[in-house]
């Protein structure tokens, strides 16, 4: 079976990730809040570190319930600086309290966050073409327009690199190239 050339073959998380989750379209409001934190913890980093340590970040922010995240402590931050289960960042971790500010406020005002986030593609996940990786942008205008609509809104670690990473985490793109094996899957359920 053929995947996208960046999946770590050996690596059963990986391609478990890759096969299952990857440019699977998400609604659900927790799930990008989650997804949206992890891109930025990502940032000068390998997708692989923080595939990781999912499960840690999962334990160390509360599942990633915003409700509880906003109430964080200083005390708590500089306890995250020392859990070894996440990337002890430490303007990553304050990161995910600004974010989860900025996200309960995108909720209040659009309904969801769902449909504010999804809003950027008009609610219809758009299906690329690529026939190799080198074809996929790093930084299309669209997560050019994103980042700074996210930033303006109070997000942090929101850069045009990480949204559009986020993007095709969360299917709001297919980046699966065509002769990707879970390609056709993908496009099934966007709809």
């Amino acid at each position: 079976m053929t995947r996208c050339a960046w999946v770590k073959l050996e690596e059963p998380l990986y391609v478990d990730y890759h096969d299952k989750e990857w440019g699977v379209p998400v609604y659900d409001d927790q799930q990008l809040f989650e997804m949206l934190c992890l891109e930025g913890a990502q940032a000068g980093l390998s997708w692989w570190t923080i595939l990781q340590k999912r499960e840690g970040y999962r334990e160390a922010f509360d599942q990633f319930d915003a409700t509880k995240i906003v109430h964080y402590t200083a005390e708590k931050l500089a306890e995250l600086q020392q859990d070894t289960r996440i990337v002890r960042n430490k303007l990553k971790i304050a990161s995910v309290v600004t974010n989860a500010k900025a996200f309960l406020r995108m909720q209040e005002q659009h309904g969801s966050f769902s449909d504010y986030i999804w809003g950027f593609v008009e609610h219809q996940p758009i299906i690329n073409e690529w026939t190799s990786i080198a074809e996929v942008p790093a930084t299309p205008a669209l997560s050019e327009r994103m980042s700074k609509q996210l930033k303006k809104d109070g997000f942090k670690f929101v850069g045009s690199t990480i949204c559009y990473s986020f993007m095709q985490a969360v299917g709001m793109v297919n980046d699966h190239t065509v002769d990707c094996c879970c390609r056709q899957k993908v496009a099934a359920n966007d709809n």
